[in-house]
């Protein structure tokens, strides 16, 4: 029997048409997804190994605005902050298939490529609950997922130990062993003021059923929507989810890799207001943390779960903060002067003073003993927001950027702060790891994309081509190998990049200074990093290094911003403008290319039919 969906909690066609006779602002109406597949020249793309073409452009449908939100007004274009409920539709992508994983190119200790699997206040309805412990059947990505606590993991790599070990404060005991515990609020019958409505396909359960394991599932974000999409489905542009909240916008979310199955998936949402929703699709489950913004009440730009844990995921909060969640915990009230110790402080700063950019202020550490309630680690970094930060492929460092223009190497094991970098003026807006590591891209205020060498503390190379800022900067490690590199960046010029990188392209200016850099390898973990630096000696310390008393190098942090005319450029190998609107999100398959854009259009551009899936960039550079 078909039953009508709910009645639709927004102005009607009769208040729009009446809206626009009296000449008053026309209040938007909610449409349905959109799939097309425009064809000709302009959706096509160049490169030197074939033609990438335009396959879908689905467009996501832009909900209009709750009836209790204030209107939005449009903020000055050439403004540096933002406003969080315009972050653009960014998505997180979900496969069941090991064939889908990309080609894992960081080594430990072997020349051998390996491939690796790790990929105004509202008020709350009382009877809402955190989380239920039924037992849960295995992954199925042939992962260890058994459950022993918050800071259970499992690390394909098995070089780098699960964040906090050591700390039995983090472990779980007695009848929380061996269960993984799901949310177990119901989303789609919630009473909750911070829900305005969940709308659930109503062939849900047998599209999943006759679902086969090959093609990404994609969870999007656009204004106060989220919906989740099949994008290997004919039928995409019905989503299987649609989520539309009240006041809060969803700005950032992430899948975590370690417990999806075919019955499981773990996700979680940041939002404007500060909240965080752990999210589990299949059941219709949720639970929400930092409720009514107890622990930071800025909003989340960035979330990720860290790498290899089944509860435990980072966030980064507007303020400038890195918090540390565990999906289980409850909530507390935080006060950074009440959990403070002067062995969670890290005062080491560039100039000897109290520098608060040069510092990694720990308010709370991984390590302390108060672990019964969330934050389980809470970090400050700056003044300024955080706009991102992406995990190494060895999952000791993160890379952090934010609205002061700087990027923040940090050694997140440790609780450590490694090095700083600036950009040559503005924030910095997005930022990756390579495939091997060994290098860390930004993107943002000053047009460019930035190419960092990790080990040896220095900048690589300027990249020039965008006419506005750039938003998302990614690899493609289908196209990457021991020596070239090819990745992708978007921005709000509308424009699609591909860029190929090797060090022997590089075209530096003739006025380069030949300086000697030293080397941090002490201060890194990855053993291929330090066998390539381990020649360096005391007459190669950089201008800023000092030797200590018992002969260890010691580094200041702050790396001073290298001159265009001793800086290395790179040129784009293909650039177009693929959009109307600017982009804000960049992703690459093994068989396409898939960017969004702020007006919910995510386009999915297949490669070259005439390379094989295996092709990597001609080594000859």
């Amino acid at each position: 029997m078909f039953v009508l969906p709910p009645p639709p909690r927004y102005p009607s066609q009769a208040a729009y048409n009446l809206a626009v006779q009296n000449g008053q602002a026309a209040p938007m109406i909610e449409t349905n997804n959109i799939l097309s597949h425009p064809t000709g020249p302009e959706y096509q793309l160049v490169v030197g190994e074939g033609t990438y073409t335009l396959k879908d452009d689905l467009h996501l449908a832009t909900p209009p605005p709750h009836p209790s939100e204030a209107p939005i007004v449009n903020p000055n274009p050439l403004a540096t902050t933002p406003q969080p409920a315009t972050a653009g539709v960014k998505l997180s992508l979900l496969s069941l298939s090991s064939r889908s994983s990309p080609p894992f190119l960081y080594r430990v200790g072997t020349n051998q490529s390996t491939r690796s699997n790790l990929n105004s206040s509202i008020q709350e309805h009382p009877g809402e609950g955190r989380a239920s412990g039924d037992q849960f059947p295995s992954s199925s990505d042939g992962g260890d997922t058994s459950a022993t606590g918050s800071a259970r993991a499992t690390l394909s790599i098995g070089s780098a130990p699960a964040f906090g070990e050591g700390n039995t404060f983090l472990s779980a005991t007695g009848k929380d062993t061996g269960k993984r515990r799901k949310p177990k609020n119901n989303i789609a019958k919630s009473n909750s003021s911070f829900i305005s409505r969940c709308i659930v396909h109503e062939n849900l359960a047998k599209r999943l059923q006759d679902r086969p394991a090959e093609g990404y599932f994609a969870f999007a974000n656009i204004n106060r929507a989220f919906q989740w999409i099949d994008l290997a489905s004919p039928q995409k542009a019905e989503h299987l989810t649609k989520i539309l909240f009240t006041k809060g916008h969803c700005l950032c979310h992430d899948i975590n890799q370690v417990t999806k199955s075919q019955s499981h998936i773990d996700l979680i949402m940041g939002f404007s207001t500060g909240e965080i929703i752990w999210y589990e699709p299949i059941s219709q489950k949720y639970t929400r943390l930092n409720k009514n913004g107890l622990i930071n009440s800025t909003p989340v730009s960035e979330i990720r779960w860290i790498p290899g844990s089944e509860n435990l995921f980072l966030a980064a909060h507007m303020d400038g903060s890195l918090v540390v969640y565990d999906k289980e915990k409850e909530d507390f009230p935080f006060s950074p002067d009440e959990h403070n110790s002067p062995t969670n402080d890290n005062s080491e700063t560039a100039n000897g003073e109290g520098d608060s950019s040069t510092r990694l202020h720990i308010d709370k550490s991984v390590h302390s003993k108060n672990q019964k309630t969330n934050p389980v680690s809470f970090w400050k970094l700056s003044n300024q927001r955080v706009n991102a930060f992406a995990f190494s492929p060895d999952n000791r460092h993160i890379a952090v950027v934010s609205e002061d223009g700087v990027l923040r190497i940090i050694d997140y094991l440790k609780e450590e702060l490694l090095d700083l970098f600036s950009s040559y003026y503005g924030g910095l807006l997005c930022v990756c790891w390579s495939p091997d590591g060994k290098y860390v891209l930004t993107g943002g205020q000053d047009d460019l994309v930035s190419i960092w060498s990790v080990a040896e503390a220095m900048i690589v190379a300027r990249c020039q081509g965008h006419q506005s800022w750039v938003t998302a900067v990614c690899f493609d490690p289908w196209r990457c190998d021991d020596r070239n590199y090819r990745f992708g960046s978007v921005g709000e010029d509308c424009r699609l990049l591909l860029w190929d990188f090797s060090v022997g392209m590089l075209h530096r200016p003739k006025t380069s200074s030949v300086r000697q850099r030293g080397s941090i390898s002490s201060r890194l973990a990855n053993p291929l990093q330090r066998a390539e630096t381990s020649n360096t000696t005391a007459s190669k310390l950089r201008s800023n290094s000092v030797v200590s008393v018992d002969g260890e190098y010691e580094h200041t942090i702050q790396h001073d911003v290298e001159p265009r005319a001793t800086t290395a450029t790179l040129p784009p190998v293909m650039s177009k403008v693929i959009d109307p609107d600017p982009l804000c999100w960049l992703e690459f398959t093994e068989e396409s290319i898939i960017t969004s854009c702020k007006s919910g259009h995510i386009r999915t551009w297949d490669r070259p039919r005439d390379s094989s899936d295996s092709d990597v960039i001609s080594s000859s550079a």
